[in-house]
């Protein structure tokens, strides 16, 4: 792991400065990157995946502990000093791209290299990383949603996604993320950061959180590409009441023909606004949709 004046050190030696349009804010409180990598429990056998790898630091902690720590960096210059700072971990592997493909989508690349090494390894798929604020739900919705899903997610991300992803119905922060998390899993928040602990210090606190995916919630999710168009339908209009939201359905909704008894069969007011409904009426919705919906109309 590496200190401050190490970070700035490394980063002197190569001619090159925090990028600020890329979020580069180094978490330099080393008590904490052993929180971060001590909570997640890292197994001889697991695959972890960083995405924010900087100067390597978290990394080495990681590759201490997991059979594998893919380590994705965006900014070429960074990954050049992560690798010949991990040249001697056979069991790391830098990738130099955006993790993001169209700022939606896992980068293919990265995709193919978890999926090798699942192939390999029988242990889960983590993700451990200091998240940079711009990717951190998208990223974890991808891993929530699949096509590749994780076990669990250790992240430091900014408290403003931190409080989405932990929200209750009814309030301003319960959202998309709140939902498909809370659906599939499980949210615990481990630690509140202070702008100190990082460098350069951004303006805003951070926090810690886990995510562990429960085997039992997601075996109720009939189809879980079906329950996030639901979710999505629903919370891009979340001012309006249900029954109007479902006249916006798109794609595969777009074929329920009575959502009046989609509602009815769930026991979900249809004049109830999308943040007043909890994760586990989405699913029963969502499943309730798919049992109302023509063979040939699914995914």
């Amino acid at each position: 792991m590496h200190s401050k004046s190490q970070i700035l050190q490394l980063l002197k030696a190569t001619g090159t400065r925090p990028k600020k349009h890329l979020g580069q804010n180094f978490l330099i409180d080393l008590n904490l990157m052993h929180l971060l990598v001590d909570s997640a429990d890292i197994k001889n056998d697991d695959i972890v995946l960083e995405v924010g790898a900087g100067t390597g630091s978290l990394t080495q902690a990681i590759a201490e502990k997991a059979a594998l720590c893919l380590a994705v960096e965006l900014d070429p210059a960074l990954a050049q000093i992560a690798a010949a700072q991990l040249a001697d971990r056979h069991n790391v592997k830098i990738v130099n791209c955006d993790i993001l493909e169209k700022k939606r989508d896992i980068a293919t690349a990265v995709l193919d290299e978890l999926s090798k090494a699942k192939r390999k390894y029988k242990g889960r798929l983590l993700l451990v990383a200091n998240l940079p604020y711009n990717i951190a739900s998208p990223l974890m919705l991808n891993f929530v949603t699949g096509p590749l899903t994780a076990n669990a997610m250790f992240v430091t991300v900014q408290k403003e996604v931190a409080d989405r992803m932990t929200a209750n119905p009814g309030t301003k922060d319960y959202g998309t993320l709140t939902i498909l998390l809370a659906a599939t899993g499980n949210v615990k928040t481990i630690r509140t950061l202070k702008p100190s602990v990082f460098w350069p210090q951004p303006k805003i606190n951070s926090a810690m959180l886990s995510y562990i995916r429960n085997k039992e919630k997601s075996a109720q999710i009939k189809n879980i590409s079906l329950l996030s168009d639901l979710v999505n339908l629903f919370m891009q209009h979340r001012r309006k009441t249900l029954r109007s939201c479902s006249r916006f359905a798109a794609g595969t909704l777009a074929h329920i023909n009575d959502w009046d008894n989609v509602f009815e069969q769930c026991s979900v007011d249809a004049t109830a606004r999308p943040a007043q409904i909890s994760p586990q009426q989405y699913v029963s919705l969502a499943n309730t949709c798919l049992d109302n919906l023509q063979p040939n109309n699914t995914r």
